[in-house]
């Protein structure tokens, strides 16, 4: 049944989506296949997984326990918590807070979170400031 409520809900989502995509208005430097081919066609691409989730549904799934969900809403909350605060935090500490935290409810140690965490950050901000140059959000140490 749950397959069959997704399978609904993203069918939905790809008449929006492909909606969305036919009201694209066109630019003066329009190219030959336009803005809106691509979205049309990430749109087609979910309505045939959505009707294969209704058609061919799996079993009933076993949901996990309460205990689980509080897990699953924690790593949302940090997600969100990390939108909220890169621009007053920064990339490095953002980072290194979020991905910390979530080594740790993956099952590390609280020591090799914090590891985890920092050499993540310090990594990903390497490749993508000095490798790529790319601009990320600076926050109270400056870099």
């Amino acid at each position: 049944m749950s397959d069959r409520i997704m399978g609904g809900i993203g069918l939905a989502l790809a008449a929006f989506y492909i909606w969305a995509a036919t009201i694209i208005p066109e630019s003066f430097m329009a190219d030959v296949v336009g803005p809106a081919t691509f979205p049309i066609i990430i749109g087609v691409i979910i309505a045939i997984c959505s009707v294969w989730f209704i058609f061919r549904p799996d079993p009933e799934p076993v949901w996990p326990s309460l205990n689980r969900l509080a897990e699953i809403g924690f790593a949302i909350a940090v997600c969100l918590l990390y939108a909220i605060l890169l621009p007053k935090l920064g990339f490095l500490i953002c980072t290194a807070l979020a991905a910390g935290y979530m080594s740790w409810r993956l099952g590390g140690t609280p020591v090799g979170a914090v590891l985890t965490g920092v050499g993540l950050s310090i990594g990903i901000w390497v490749v993508f400031k000095l490798v790529l140059g790319l601009s990320l959000a600076v926050g109270p140490l400056g870099i």
